[in-house]
């Protein structure tokens, strides 16, 4: 067995990505304080054919030391934009169509490997504050929450680790219509 090479894999440049389908999946960071987090979600967002990332209250934006430290260059391939206000995000994702889900543990939320996307299905995803996770006026405003069910005595799994299994999980649900 002999390691590919990076040439050999095949890879879309920036150029030609842009002009691939994308899974219809937003995904929000709420107040993010971490770069290295932020720099992660959009390396894992490039990997998966998200539609977009939307960063919101004091997440940091692109160009960012930091956040290039652990996108490797993902800011340029995947579409983002900021939006001050989460709750805004999610209103206006909403208004198009998008059903909306915080990434918390909460009562009634559904577990990760429960939940079910349908042909047609336009999908985002909130992911929150290291320490706060997503705020309750943003659950408030979602359509729902998915659960990332848990079996040691931690509470949370680091955002970058949390995004990479839900957008993964996602993205074979979503994946047939790509």
């Amino acid at each position: 067995m002999r390691k590919l090479k990076n040439e050999e894999l095949g890879r879309p440049d920036v150029a030609q990505y842009k002009k691939l389908k994308k899974i219809p999946l937003v995904v929000i960071q709420d107040n993010i304080r971490s770069q290295n987090n932020t720099g992660s979600v959009f390396r894992t967002s490039d990997a998966f054919l998200v539609e977009k990332i939307i960063l919101c209250g004091f997440t940091a934006t692109p160009p960012h030391r930091e956040i290039q430290k652990t996108a490797l260059g993902a800011t340029d391939s995947v579409e983002w934009e900021y939006i001050e206000e989460t709750c805004d995000a999610v209103k206006s994702l909403q208004a198009d169509g998008y059903k909306v889900y915080a990434i918390e543990q909460a009562e009634d939320s559904i577990d990760l490997e429960d939940f079910s996307v349908s042909e047609g299905d336009k999908v985002a995803i909130v992911f929150g504050n290291e320490v706060k996770g997503v705020a309750q006026e943003v659950v408030d405003a979602c359509d729902g929450c998915i659960e990332l069910a848990q079996f040691g005595t931690k509470h949370s799994l680091n955002i970058s680790v949390c995004a990479g299994i839900v957008i993964y999980n996602l993205f074979q649900k979503m994946r047939i219509s790509v």
